[in-house]
C-alpha cells in the first residue's frame, strides 16, 4: 500500500447524484483532506445500456457545486488515467486481468445462458435456498470447453471462489468482518460481450491508481469479500476498507424519493445551499467532537475522523436539513444572499431581469428583511410579495378609514415627511418618534403598529415594521398612505 492516502469516489453515470452517494463522496473528501491525501474522481461507466454523458456531466456539476474538488479525474486528468472505465476497458486492462486469472486457474469460462441461470435461480427459490451459481461450468473438462468453443458459443469468465475458505478483513468502521464461501457463489468477472463486471474493474483500477483506502456504503460489504479474493488471486496489495451505514427514511426503510429524498440537483434548484447540504450529510452517521451541529467545510475537514463514524443507520430528516439551511442562510452577507435569491425573484416575476441593476439596492433590502424567515432560498418569493403592488381587502380599507386609524396614519405621515430614512436605524427612529406622539394622544402600541403595517402592506404579518419602512423609503410611504389621507 502506498505511504500517502489516496481515496476515490467512483460513481456510475446511470443517474443523478443523490444523498447517499454524495455522503460517500463527502466522507472520502474529508478523509483525504484531513490526512493530506489525494481525492480521485473515477467514472465507472461500463454499464453501456444505462450510462450517459449527460449523467456524468450532472454528477460532475453537482460535485463542483458542493465544493468537493477532486485532485485527479476524467476532466482534469492525472498520473493514473484514464479515469473512465470504458476507456480503460478499451485499452484491454480488464481483459488482461481476466486472462491472467484464467491462466492461474482462479477463474474459468462459463457457457451458461441467461435462461439457464434464470432456471437455476427459480429452482433455488422454490426450495427455500439462497440463489447462487451451481458451478456446473467449473466442472467442465478441457475437452468439453473446447467443444463448446468450437460450436461458436461465447463464454463469460467466472471467478472460482475457493471452497471452505473464510474471507476476513478489518473494517475501519465496523471492525472484524468474516465471509465464508457460502456467502456467494462463483461470480462473473467478464461478461460474454467482454465488458468487465464491477468487482473485476474496481480491483484492477484501485490497484493501478494506488488507492490506499476504499470507503463506501455497507451495501458493498459482500463485494469487498469478492474483491479481496481477486486482489489475492492477482497477487496485488490490498487497500484498507471502511463501510458506512445506510441512510434510511423516517419509516426506517431504505432512503428513496418516496421518503422525501431528492437528487442533489433538485435540492439545489429548490433553494438549498451547498454549505447546508454538506453540513447535513456530515451529520448522517458522524458527529463533531465539539458537539456543534452548524459546521462549515473548514471545520469539517479539520475535525473529521472515521473513529467518530457510527455503525448505526442514519435517519433522513428533512426538517433538520431545512433548519440547517436556515442557519446557513442567516450567516450569509446580504449582498451575496441577494445574488442567490435574484433568480427566484425573476422566476416569480417580482422583478424583470433587465431591471435588476437599478433595483439591486432595493432587492438587497428586501432580502435582508426576509433573511431570518427563510428556510430555503425560494422562500424569498413569498416574503417579497409584501413589497410589491399592494391590494387592500375591503375590511382593511374600512378599518383604516376609521377615525382612530386615520389619525395614526396622519401623524405618521407628518413625521415621515420631515426627513429621509436611508438606514435601518433611521427607520427605527421614525417609528419611535411617531409612536411617542401617538401615545401622547392615547393610542396603544398594538393599535399603532397594526394600523401602520396594514396601511403600508395590507397585511398584519411580515417582516418587522422598520424593515418595511427602510425598503419603501419616504416617497413610496407617502404614496401608499395618500389614499387614506385624502378620503
Amino acid at each position: 500500500m502506498p505511504d500517502n492516502v489516496r481515496v476515490r469516489f467512483a460513481p456510475s453515470p446511470t443517474g443523478n447524484l443523490h444523498l447517499g452517494t454524495a455522503r460517500t463522496a463527502l466522507f472520502n473528501w474529508l478523509f483525504a483532506r484531513g490526512q493530506g491525501g489525494v481525492f480521485v474522481l473515477r467514472v465507472e461507466d461500463t454499464d453501456g445500456d444505462r450510462s450517459t454523458a449527460a449523467f456524468e456531466r450532472s454528477i460532475i456539476e453537482d460535485m463542483a457545486w458542493l465544493g468537493l474538488a477532486w485532485d485527479e479525474g476524467p476532466d482534469i486528468g492525472g498520473p493514473f488515467g484514464p479515469y473512465r472505465q470504458i476507456e480503460r476497458a478499451e485499452a484491454g486492462l480488464y481483459e488482461k486481468a481476466a486472462q491472467s486469472l484464467l491462466k492461474s486457474e482462479h477463474a474459468y469460462e462459463c457457457f451458461c445462458s441467461a435462461e439457464d441461470l434464470k432456471a437455476e435461480r427459480k429452482s433455488a427459490l422454490a426450495h427455500g435456498k439462497t440463489p447462487r451459481y451451481s458451478g456446473r461450468c467449473r466442472k467442465l473438462t478441457p475437452e468439453g470447453r473446447r467443444k463448446l468453443l468450437d460450436e461458436g458459443q461465447e463464454p463469460a469468465i467466472r471467478f472460482a471462489v475457493p471452497q471452505k475458505q473464510t474471507v476476513s478483513f478489518d473494517d475501519m468502521i465496523r471492525g472484524r468482518m468474516d465471509f465464508t464461501d457460502q456467502a456467494f457463489g462463483d461470480f462473473i468477472i467478464l461478461r460474454k460481450d467482454r465488458t468487465p463486471t464491477y468487482n473485476l474493474a474496481v480491483v484492477v483500477d484501485d490497484s493501478a491508481m494506488k488507492i490506499s483506502h476504499v470507503l463506501r456504503g455497507e451495501d458493498h460489504l459482500a463485494n469487498t469479500a469478492r474483491q479481496l479474493l481477486i486482489f489475492n488471486a492477482l497477487g496485488l496489495e490490498t487497500p484498507k476498507f471502511g463501510h458506512f451505514s445506510m441512510i434510511l427514511g423516517p419509516d426506517q426503510a431504505k432512503l428513496s424519493k418516496r421518503s422525501g429524498a431528492m437528487a442533489i440537483a433538485e435540492y439545489r434548484h429548490s433553494g438549498y445551499l451547498a454549505e447546508s447540504i454538506i453540513n447535513y450529510l456530515s451529520l448522517l452517521s458522524w458527529s463533531s467532537p465539539s458537539g456543534e451541529e452548524v459546521l462549515d467545510m473548514a471545520t469539517l475537514a479539520a475535525d473529521f475522523s472515521l473513529k467518530r463514524v457510527s455503525r448505526s443507520p442514519a435517519i433522513f430528516d428533512i426538517s433538520k436539513l431545512k433548519w440547517l439551511n436556515s442557519q446557513h442562510i442567516r450567516r450569509l452577507e446580504s449582498v451575496k444572499l441577494t445574488n442567490l435569491v435574484v433568480p427566484y425573484l425573476v422566476e416569480s416575476k417580482f422583478v424583470d431581469v433587465k431591471e435588476i441593476p437599478q433595483n439591486f439596492d432595493r432587492l438587497t433590502r428586501i432580502t435582508e428583511s426576509a433573511q431570518t424567515n427563510m428556510e430555503v432560498l425560494s422562500d424569498i418569493q413569498g416574503c417579497a410579495k409584501i413589497f410589491g403592488e399592494v391590494t387592500y381587502a375591503q375590511d382593511v380599507v374600512e378599518r383604516l378609514r376609521e377615525k382612530g386609524s386615520r389619525r395614526i396614519i396622519e401623524i405618521f405621515s407628518e413625521v415621515a415627511a420631515q426627513g429621509d430614512f436611508d438606514t435601518k436605524d433611521e427607520a427605527k427612529d421614525l417609528i419611535k418618534t411617531a409612536g411617542s406622539r401617538l401615545k401622547e394622544e392615547g393610542f396603544k402600541g398594538k393599535d399603532i403598529f397594526q394600523t401602520l403595517r396594514l396601511s403600508l402592506t395590507g397585511e398584519l404579518s411580515g417582516p418587522e415594521l422598520f424593515y418595511i419602512i427602510w425598503v419603501f423609503g419616504q416617497k413610496e410611504i407617502q404614496d401608499r398612505l395618500k389614499s387614506f389621507l385624502e378620503d
